[in-house]
């Protein structure tokens, strides 16, 4: 399971340039509108300092990662439903995608101007699945009026509309995402928020609670794009210790892809071993048998035990063999419910 995040923003806004800062993707980055004609991709590494100190621990061969994806498409024009700039059809590309990710031009902007930025964006997805939901409509309420079991989902689907009219977004709303899974619905997900700032703004704690409050209660981030872009040409020492001068804690991707994590109720679960140390994302309340199943179906279906111990208790303690000794080491049955950082064996019958 990978954390999918699609991009969006409106022209110049910075887009582009945080997805080469996120990816180093190389991405044609300009001042020219509608740069992104055609999606970029891109998989990145989620940061996890845990693994490194496994895989010293385990001897582990390779080190493998959890990883986010990103899809970057065009500016959203104000009008795009009406067919102004590129349009929306682009849309389509990220519908698939976990969160939604809006990336706000901070710099040579005006309070209006951040507002206005937001708005416009908010207000082209809930078109966008306005006619979503136009074009659905009518074969469902056929549909319902043969089979009372769908006139629920009509309901929703309708409350949904009456939503999305006001300009609202549907997960701003709180419904119940469950009746329009099929839908793809792009305001259906969380959005996380991104303010492209230069340095002064980002030294602006009074600007920086304006922003955070022009979005709550969504999760709001604050960066530089060109600097984070700069940053990831260097090396990792170098851009750890250019980042340590300026008293920044993290990359851009590390706190994305935490903030994103949390957006969604993810965690990371550990494998470790002479072969390899792995992180394996999964939804918090997930049960031992669920997270074994992300390894590989068989697991799941053969489930017999886990034997699992806290990622700092195992450091702390030095060794499998240590944290066992201390009692650290624990095995669990199939309603165990998974925590962040097991470290985890998984027994099962092939």
């Amino acid at each position: 399971m990978a954390l999918s995040i699609g991009i969006v923003g409106l022209p110049n806004c910075g887009k582009s340039t945080l997805f080469n800062a996120l990816t180093h993707a190389g991405a044609l980055a300009t001042d020219y509108p509608y740069t992104s004609i055609e999606p970029n991709i891109g998989v990145a590494d989620v940061p996890d300092d845990r693994l490194a100190v496994l895989s010293d621990m385990f001897h582990s061969a390779r080190i493998v990662p959890a990883t986010v994806s990103f899809v970057d498409i065009a500016g959203i024009a104000k009008g795009a439903s009406r067919g102004e700039g590129m349009g929306n059809a682009f849309l389509g590309h990220i519908r698939q995608a976990d969160a939604i990710c809006q990336v706000t031009r901070v710099f040579g902007q005006t309070d209006d101007d951040w507002a206005s930025q937001i708005e416009v964006i908010t207000a082209e997805l809930a078109l966008a699945d306005l006619q979503t939901l136009e074009k659905a409509l009518p074969r469902l309420q056929k549909e319902a009026g043969l089979k009372k079991e769908l006139r629920p989902r009509l309901d929703a689907w309708l409350e949904a509309q009456d939503v999305l009219q006001t300009g609202q977004t549907v997960h701003a709303a709180g419904l119940d995402p469950e009746p329009l899974r099929d839908l793809w619905l792009l305001t259906a997900k969380p959005f996380i928020h991104v303010f492209n700032c230069d340095q002064d703004a980002l030294a602006d704690e009074a600007l920086v609670a304006r922003l955070r409050a022009l979005v709550a209660p969504a999760e709001a981030i604050f960066m530089d794009a060109q600097l984070e872009a700069e940053l990831g040409e260097m090396s990792e020492q170098d851009a750890a210790e250019f980042r340590a001068e300026m008293g920044v804690a993290e990359s851009g991707l590390a706190t994305l892809a935490h903030v994103g994590y949390q957006t969604l109720g993810l965690q990371s679960f550990l494998t470790t071993g002479e072969k390899e140390t792995r992180a394996w994302t999964i939804h918090m309340g997930w049960t031992a048998p669920l997270a074994a199943g992300v390894i590989h179906t068989d697991f799941q279906k053969g489930f017999i035990k886990a034997e699992i111990v806290g990622y700092d208790d195992l450091v702390h303690l030095g060794s499998m063999a240590a944290a066992k000794a201390a009692g650290k080491v624990r095995l669990e049955g199939k309603d165990y419910v998974m925590r962040e950082g097991d470290v985890v064996e998984f027994r099962f019958n092939v």
